[in-house]
Parts: structure tokens; C-alpha cells; sequence
């Protein structure tokens, strides 16, 4: 190789390797600032509350019917008819079976006609009274005869009457022939069926619910006793259900404590009244229910949803107003509808994370999501 060649593939490679070196160091001396800032970590914070707060217990209680009645006829007869769908509503007073009533109203037009008969000889005993009289005053009878016809009229007003309540009672068995609803409610399977010989006071022929007040009854430990006990006394108690399958609770209030504790299993038994509106609560069914206990006044509390823990216990993130976080450790109290009381650490009005804390350290940026 002559040496030109050789000098010109040396300044070639000197070209190169000065070309390389000044690329490296302008990568290497751009400015730090000039890197892409950190994002805004988004999150959704809640505002730290103060007031009063009431602890509650979650027990489980079953339906009951306000009333539940079994419905006989007052008198023996052959079922006629049933005059109710069967699990339908009814109203006070609307008819629901019917007795085959031929032979009440036979007996009822017999005891008419003997009042009617008795009545006629209430009169003539009551003229031959009145005629005895004159004549005893002019001395034409004897006192004797007088007496006679005077116990007469009373004989006949006591016949009479006692033939007005043998009419009165046939009325009342014609009437019990048929057999009504004795309030609103719901009626059961029918227990005997039409052509059926019905005996009074015996046959059964439907059981009659009240669902609307219902109750709820449960049982509370006896150590919780006197927290209701207090809550009684401060007025009158909301007691919520919530039924299986169903999001929305229903709104009740407590009417009943028992006078005394189960021995067997240290509990106590309550019974709270709904007025079930909409029929959401059936004789019967279970029910998740939600006794309000202690009230804790003017507590700090947060959605639970803030509360997190470590090997150190319990913190939060706090925001402040420069939409940076602080990691703040906090002392807990009870927590009751969803709301941690937090007894120290935190004051009313700071905001805390309540979503989005696994991406967070101590001073990370972040972004209120709406």
C-alpha cells in the first residue's frame, strides 16, 4: 500500500473516533432537568368528619307475623264456599267461606214466629189484666181470681222474652255462618274445602297472617344489654333489616325487650316493628339486623377505606394542600356504618386517600380524581 493511501485511511479513522467522542459528550452532559417530571398519581381522598357516631351490632333475626290468627266457625254445617284466593290479601271484614245456611234461617224463622205467637198472648194477658182490675174494684171478682190473671201477664213477658233471645241467637248463628277476615292480612292454604262438614270451634279452615306492621325478632348478648338499655333512654331506637338479595335495608324501631335472659345461651330477646309497606318482609324469613348500641360523641372518623396498616400499625395518607402526600400514623377506636373513629393522629377536615394507596410513598404527587 503506498503512503498516501495509508495517510488518508488514518485521517479517516482520526474523523471517526473524534465524531464518537463528541456524540458521547453531548449525551452525557445534558441537564437533569431537562428528564420528564414525575405524573400525578390519581386518587380518591374523603374529608375527615367530627360528630356524633353510634356503634351498632349486626345480628340475625327472623319474621314474625304481628298477628297470626287460625280461623273456625262458630257453628257446625256444611261448607258452602270459599270466598278467597288462596296466599291473597284481604281486608277487615271481607267474607271468607260460607256455611250451607237452610237450616239457621229455618231455626231463625221458627224463633220469629214464636215471638210473634208470644207477643199475642203478652196482649191478651195485659187486656185481661186491665178488665180484672175494673171489675175487682167494683167488687164483681174475687182477689184470687185478680192474682190469677196477674201472674198470668207475667208469665207471658217472660215468654216472650225469652223467646226474643232465642231469636237473637238464632240471628247470631245464621251470621256465624259466614266467617270474615278479623283485620288486614294474608291468607294461608285452605285447610278444608267446600262440601266439607265443618264442626264449630273445631274444624280449621285458614290461617290469617298480619304482615303489615310485621315484627322482627333476635337475640342479643347480655352484655350489650345496657348499651340498648341507654339508647332506649335517649329516645326511641332505629333498628334496620336487610333482606336476603336485597340491596336497600329497611327502617324500623325497637318495642320490645324481654323481662329476662336465656340461661342456656346468655341472650336476650328484642323485637322491633315494620311497617313493611311494600311486603319485602314474610312471616318467617331471616333477616340481617342492625341494633344501634353506644354513641360516641363528637368522635373524628374516616371511611375505612383510609385506614392502612404496617409493621408499625395503622396509618393514613394524608393530602395536603399542595396535592402531595404524607404518611401519618393514627391511633383507631371502633369503627360502625362503614366509619373508622380515629382517636388521635388526625383532626376534622383533613383529607385522606381512600383509593389508590398502593402506588403512594411518603411525599408522592397526586391528582384528585372526581
Amino acid at each position: 500500500m503506498s503512503p498516501k493511501k495509508i495517510l488518508l485511511l488514518l485521517a479517516v479513522l482520526v474523523l471517526v473516533a473524534v465524531g464518537v467522542r463528541v456524540a458521547w459528550r453531548a449525551d452525557t452532559a445534558a441537564p437533569a432537568a431537562a428528564k420528564p417530571a414525575a405524573r400525578a398519581v390519581p386518587v380518591q381522598v374523603a374529608v375527615a368528619r367530627q360528630g356524633d357516631l353510634d356503634l351498632s351490632l349486626t345480628l340475625v333475626g327472623r319474621a314474625e307475623a304481628w298477628s297470626s290468627v287460625t280461623l273456625r266457625s262458630q257453628v257446625s254445617g256444611q261448607l258452602e264456599s270459599l270466598a278467597f284466593q288462596p296466599g291473597s290479601r284481604v281486608k277487615k271484614g271481607q267474607l271468607l267461606a260460607r256455611l250451607d245456611t237452610r237450616l239457621l234461617q229455618a231455626q231463625l224463622d221458627q224463633a220469629r214466629g214464636l215471638v210473634a205467637r208470644d207477643q199475642a198472648q203478652l196482649q191478651k194477658a195485659q187486656a185481661d189484666r186491665k178488665r180484672y182490675a175494673d171489675m175487682l174494684g167494683k167488687g164483681y171478682v174475687s182477689k184470687a181470681d185478680f192474682d190469677t190473671y196477674q201472674a198470668n201477664l207475667a208469665v207471658a213477658q217472660a215468654t216472650l222474652q225469652g223467646d226474643h233471645a232465642a231469636q237473637e241467637l238464632a240471628q247470631a248463628n245464621l251470621d256465624y255462618a259466614r266467617t270474615v277476615a278479623p283485620f288486614d292480612g294474608v291468607t294461608g292454604a285452605p285447610l278444608v274445602w267446600p262440601g266439607a262438614q265443618v264442626s264449630a270451634q273445631t274444624t280449621d279452615i285458614v290461617v290469617l297472617n298480619q304482615v303489615q306492621p310485621i315484627r322482627v325478632a333476635f337475640s342479643l348478648p347480655e352484655a350489650s344489654l345496657g348499651a340498648v338499655r341507654e339508647a332506649l333512654a335517649r329516645g326511641p331506637v332505629t333498628v334496620h333489616a336487610s333482606v336476603p338479595g336485597q340491596s336497600t335495608p329497611l327502617a324500623g324501631t325497637l318495642q320490645f325487650v324481654d323481662n329476662a335472659v336465656d340461661n342456656t345461651t346468655g341472650t336476650i330477646l328484642l323485637k322491633a316493628r315494620f311497617e313493611n309497606p311494600d311486603m319485602r318482609l314474610t312471616p318467617g324469613q331471616f333477616a340481617q339486623v342492625k341494633l344501634p348500641t353506644t354513641r360516641i360523641q363528637n368522635a373524628v372518623s374516616v371511611p375505612v377505606t383510609a385506614l392502612q396498616s404496617s409493621s408499625r400499625g395503622s396509618f393514613v395518607f394524608v393530602v395536603g394542600p399542595d396535592d402531595t402526600v404524607t404518611q401519618r400514623y393514627v391511633t383507631t377506636g371502633p369503627a360502625a356504618g362503614g366509619q373508622q373513629v380515629i382517636a388521635t393522629g388526625l383532626k376534622a377536615g383533613e383529607r385522606v386517600v381512600t383509593e389508590g394507596q398502593m402506588l403512594l410513598v411518603d411525599g408522592t404527587k397526586v391528582r384528585v380524581a372526581s
